[in-house]
C-alpha cells in the first residue's frame, strides 16, 4: 500500500500510513465434504460469561449507555448499502452448529470455541477480507521467500479455504492442506488442495519435519496458547521451510484524532480488550507481540516483521490504497453483528437489544467521512533452522 512496503528482521518497523504515500479459526482427518443443506438441529448454546456482565474497565461504558444515546440513527441500514488428540473425524456432531443469537457458530470440538459464525452471511465477509488482504500486498498471498518448488503446505485455520485454493491454483505441484474446525470449505478445491477438521489447540498429529510453508491468518481469539501454538508449528516445518503468521488488532485507529473514548468505535476496542481476558484467547496479537516473540522462542530465525496500517474506508488518496480500504469497509458493514455476538453476548453479558442499539450507533459513526479510521495489520515470517 504506497510505500509500505520496507519489511526489516525481527525488530518491528513503526506502521507506515496509506495516506502518507499520496479492523476474526484455528484448525487433521479426511477431505471435508461440504455440510448438507439441513444440518441436524442446532441447540441454543450460552456460555457461562452471559449470565452476568464481565466487564472489569471502568472506561468501557456500559450496554444502557446506547439506549440513552439518541443520535438518530436508523437501524435498518444495510452493510452492503454502506460501500461497494487434535484430529476429528467428519461427523453428526461438527455438523451440528450452536445457535447464539439466531446465528450458527462451529461445534465445540477439543478446545475449540469459535467466536465468529460460520453461516452464508459471515463466510462471504471472511472471503471479502481475503480479496482486501491481497489488494493490500499487491496481489501477493504471502511475503515468506519461499522456494518455487514448494512441495508441501499448511493452511492453519483455513476459514473458507478461499487462500488454500488460491495457493494451489499458484503452485499446482504443491499439496495444500487446509485445516479449520468448521468445515465450510467447497468441495470441488484443485486436485492438490485438500480440507480437514482439525482444533490448532490441541497436539498436532503431523509428522516431525512435514511441511516446507505453514501459514496463519487472522487467529486472534481463537488460540488458548500461543506459545504451544508456535511450538506446534515450529516441530512440523522441515529444516529451511517457512512460517508465516499475518494477524490484526480488534481496534480501531484513526489519522485525524476522530476515535474518541466514549464513541462506538472508541469502545469496540475497549470491550475486546476486557473480552480477551474474560474469554482467555487474546483479541490483540500484535499490541501483545505474539507473533515475533512466539516465533523467536519456538526457535524460527531470519525473523521479519512487517506493519501495516490497514485502511478502512475510501478516505487514501492514493487509487490503490482507496480500493483497499474500501473492501476493508466491507468486511465489516457485510456483518457487524458476526463480529460481535459472541463477544458482546456470550462474553460480556449484553443483551441482544443492547448489542443491536450499540452497532446502530457504529453504523452511524462510520458513515462519517470525516474519521479516517484504519486497524493495524502485522505480518511476520520466519524460517525453521536447516
Amino acid at each position: 500500500m504506497g510505500d509500505k512496503d520496507d519489511a526489516k528482521p525481527v525488530a518491528a518497523p513503526p506502521a507506515e500510513s496509506p495516506a502518507a504515500a499520496s479492523p476474526p479459526a484455528a484448525v487433521a482427518a479426511p477431505p471435508v465434504e461440504s455440510p448438507p443443506a439441513a444440518a441436524p438441529p442446532a441447540e441454543e448454546s450460552k456460555s457461562p460469561a452471559a449470565e452476568e456482565t464481565t466487564q472489569q474497565d471502568p472506561s468501557i461504558l456500559p450496554a444502557s449507555h446506547w439506549e440513552d444515546f439518541d443520535n438518530g440513527v436508523d437501524d435498518g441500514d444495510s452493510g452492503f448499502n454502506d460501500s461497494v488428540s487434535s484430529t476429528a473425524s467428519l461427523s453428526s456432531s461438527i455438523l451440528r452448529y450452536r445457535t447464539i443469537l439466531g446465528r450458527t457458530y462451529a461445534s465445540e470440538i477439543g478446545q475449540a470455541e469459535a467466536w465468529a459464525p460460520n453461516d452464508d452471511i459471515h463466510t462471504e465477509s471472511m472471503d471479502i477480507h481475503h480479496h482486501a488482504c491481497t489488494l493490500m500486498l499487491k496481489g501477493q498471498l504471502f511475503l515468506a521467500p519461499i522456494k518455487d518448488d514448494v512441495q508441501k503446505v499448511l493452511d492453519v485455520g483455513t476459514g473458507t479455504g478461499i487462500w488454500a485454493i488460491d495457493f494451489g491454483d499458484m503452485y499446482p505441484n504443491a499439496q495444500v492442506i487446509g485445516t479449520d474446525i468448521t468445515p465450510i470449505q467447497p468441495s470441488w478445491v484443485p486436485p492438490n488442495v485438500q480440507f480437514q477438521i482439525d482444533d490448532a489447540n490441541m497436539d498436532w498429529t503431523w509428522p516431525d519435519n512435514n511441511f516446507d510453508y505453514v501459514h496463519v491468518r487472522g487467529l486472534l481469539g481463537n488460540i488458548s496458547d500461543w506459545k504451544k501454538f508456535y511450538r506446534e508449528a515450529y516441530r512440523v516445518t522441515k529444516p529451511g521451510g517457512w512460517m508465516e503468521h499475518q494477524e490484526e488488532d480488534a481496534v480501531w485507529y484513526s489519522h485525524n484524532g476522530g476515535v474518541e473514548e466514549n464513541t462506538p468505535m472508541g469502545q469496540w476496542g475497549k470491550v475486546f480488550r476486557e473480552a480477551s481476558t474474560a474469554f482467555g484467547r487474546t483479541f490483540f496479537p500484535i499490541t501483545d507481540d505474539i507473533q515475533r516473540q512466539c516465533m523467536e522462542e519456538a526457535g524460527f530465525v531470519d525473523i521479519t516483521v512487517k506493519d501495516i496500517q490497514a485502511p478502512i474506508g475510501d478516505w487514501p488518496e492514493d487509487p490503490d490504497d482507496k480500493e483497499t480500504g474500501t473492501f476493508f469497509k466491507l468486511v465489516l458493514t457485510s456483518d457487524l453483528e458476526g463480529y460481535v455476538n459472541f463477544v458482546w453476548g456470550n462474553v460480556m453479558g449484553w443483551k441482544p437489544e443492547e448489542i443491536k442499539v450499540y452497532l446502530a450507533h457504529l453504523r452511524r459513526q462510520m458513515k462519517d467521512p470525516s474519521i479516517r479510521t484504519w486497524y493495524p495489520h502485522r505480518i511476520v515470517y520466519g524460517r525453521k533452522p536447516e
